[in-house]
């Protein structure tokens, strides 16, 4: 093969992979292949202002794809900026390919201005992380990398390419990275097993991940369920697992406090756990939440997940979606006749308190957001992607906007701020066709902003929603449950939770981005925001007070 710079080459690499389009802010160290990559044919440049917004607008793009999605950062400055959300692509399984520059493999022992460790520095943020040091394995070295990215359990990945590693001749095959296949089904017997665990319960409980999305196991989950009469709770989750509106639903456990999950699940006789890890708290619960006496089973692809933190009857390493129809198979044909009567009278139960709910719910409160999402949900029949980063607005904005279907709806995770609007620019760029809606609070869409000037500057059309309560509200609500655990007495919130001065004008910023945008601060304001944001061709941003 004839021989072509490494930095040209590496370009038809991404290319085999599927990968045309990358995310990224430029740097000295990186110019000759930015160069090369401004003259490659059918390979897209997406510029971000700031690394971490580039981190953002990847990893929405690959959740909004299902496939991986490539990001370039520069140097240790650049990995530096994107570490925190890479951290949220770790957490949440996200395929990114990452790559950065540095001077050169020449130069490692001059220490000079911006030489770092980025091996070191990107290790603890990724599953695989790397350096070429040889211009005879750089393609090698990156569809190692793609295998590793798509093999479940998914997640970031990282290589760095010295600029005159790039700069060698390159005769190096030009192939696509082969993933495994890991639809792998539990033997009959262990299923078996699991299913004579299970099947006895009185008072069963699902615990589900987004291993289950990542499998396309809903349907399976929700027979299951139902074949069990089990409620579902969702743990490390931040895609539809489950529709929302199914009646054994029970919502999420939550991610801080242990004893509220405990609380959940504390008199649950059979578990079923899948896809996911128990439990993602920051405050978990030391021992387990489980009462004496209960069986579990835990089937998860990541077999390092199983049993990590708490003893389980069963571990079953497998892909859900097999697993779970094998399961459901067995149930079907064993389950006694008693055991399915009382598995459909918790059903009924659950179905008769969902209808009672819906009734009760009546109108919204007149609020400015309750009027603005109940439009948005009219006017579009429900028909949007919605990237949520709203925290405490969360539950408003998935009353009107149900989490229903898989792909769309995508939920912030990993605990950093500032996934949300760069997040809803990548997945409108994977979903030209879709109407996409990315809210934030005021202080999360405050650490990315300039996703907004991406947005513009390619003719991405995202909408974007900011829940304007003037502060970091999560943080007030979680110190207050931290002074009722400690017994400390209520007194005023901490000064650095506020955000209420100076003033921010999120619709004026918007417009200095190149964008377009409005502020609600009445309700009848939230109706014709709806309307002008839905018209409006181009990015749009609507700053609701709350």
């Amino acid at each position: 093969m004839e021989a072509t710079p490494g930095r040209e080459r590496l370009i038809e690499q991404f290319k085999a992979d599927g990968l045309n389009v990358m995310f990224g802010n430029p740097g000295t160290v990186e110019q000759g292949f930015l160069d090369a990559v401004d003259a490659a044919e059918d390979f897209r440049y997406v510029l971000a202002l700031q690394e971490t917004v580039a981190a953002g607008i990847a990893d929405g793009y690959a959740r909004a794809t299902g496939g991986a999605a490539l990001l370039q950062l520069h140097s240790g400055v650049g990995l530096g900026n994107g570490i925190g959300m890479l951290y949220q692509s770790l957490r949440g399984h996200t395929p990114l390919v990452v790559v950065a520059g540095d001077a050169g493999v020449r130069y490692d022992a001059m220490d000079a201005q911006m030489a770092s460790d980025l091996v070191a520095m990107a290790r603890p943020v990724t599953k695989y992380a790397t350096r070429v040091t040889d211009p005879r394995s750089v393609l090698r070295t990156v569809r190692r990398a793609v295998k590793i990215a798509l093999t479940p359990p998914r997640g970031p990945v990282f290589v760095a390419l010295p600029m005159d590693v790039l700069d060698e001749l390159n005769s190096e095959p030009v192939l696509p990275a082969t993933v495994p296949l890991t639809d792998v089904a539990p033997s009959p017997a262990s299923v078996g097993r699991a299913a004579e665990l299970l099947a006895s319960a009185e008072r069963p409980v699902v615990l589900v991940g987004d291993g289950v999305a990542l499998s396309g196991a809903q349907r399976e989950l929700a027979a299951v369920a139902e074949l069990l009469g089990a409620d579902v709770y969702e743990v490390d989750s931040s895609e539809v697992n489950i529709a929302a509106s199914h009646p054994l639903r029970r919502g999420q456990t939550g991610h801080m406090f242990g004893p509220h999950s405990k609380e959940l699940i504390g008199d649950a006789d059979g578990v079923l756990i899948v896809g996911t890890y128990v439990f993602p708290e920051v405050f978990p619960e030391l021992e387990s939440p489980f009462r004496d006496g209960a069986k579990v089973v835990h089937i998860d692809l990541n077999a390092y997940e199983i049993a990590k933190n708490h003893p389980v009857d069963l571990g079953l390493a497998a892909d859900p979606r097999q697993a779970l129809r094998a399961l459901a198979g067995v149930l079907e044909r064993q389950l006694t006749p008693q055991r399915r009567a009382a598995a459909a009278a918790r059903l009924d139960v659950r179905t008769r308190e969902r209808v009672r709910a819906a009734g009760a719910a009546g109108e919204d409160d007149g609020t400015p957001m309750a009027v603005f999402l109940r439009t948005l949900a009219e006017r579009t029949g429900g028909d949007l992607i919605v990237f949520d980063e709203a925290l405490t607005t969360s539950p408003l904005v998935t009353r009107y906007l149900p989490a229903e279907r898989p792909g769309d709806y995508h939920l912030t995770r990993g605990g950093s701020l500032g996934v949300g609007f760069p997040g809803a620019v990548g997945a409108k760029l994977a979903r030209p066709d879709r109407l996409v809606v990315g809210f934030a609070g005021d202080g999360g869409s405050m650490y990315t902003y300039q996703a907004l000037w991406t947005a513009a500057r390619h003719g991405i059309d995202a909408k974007f929603v900011v829940c304007n309560n003037r502060k970091y509200r999560l943080l007030d609500d979680n110190i207050a449950q931290y002074w009722r655990e400690r017994d400390i007495p209520e007194h005023g919130f901490p000064g650095s939770f506020d955000l209420s001065h100076p003033e921010i004008d999120f619709a004026g910023l918007a417009r200095s981005l190149g964008a377009d945008g409005m502020r609600v601060e009445k309700p009848d304001e939230a109706v014709a925001a709806v309307g002008r944001m839905l018209s409006h061709p181009g990015p749009f941003l609507v700053d609701v007070q709350i």
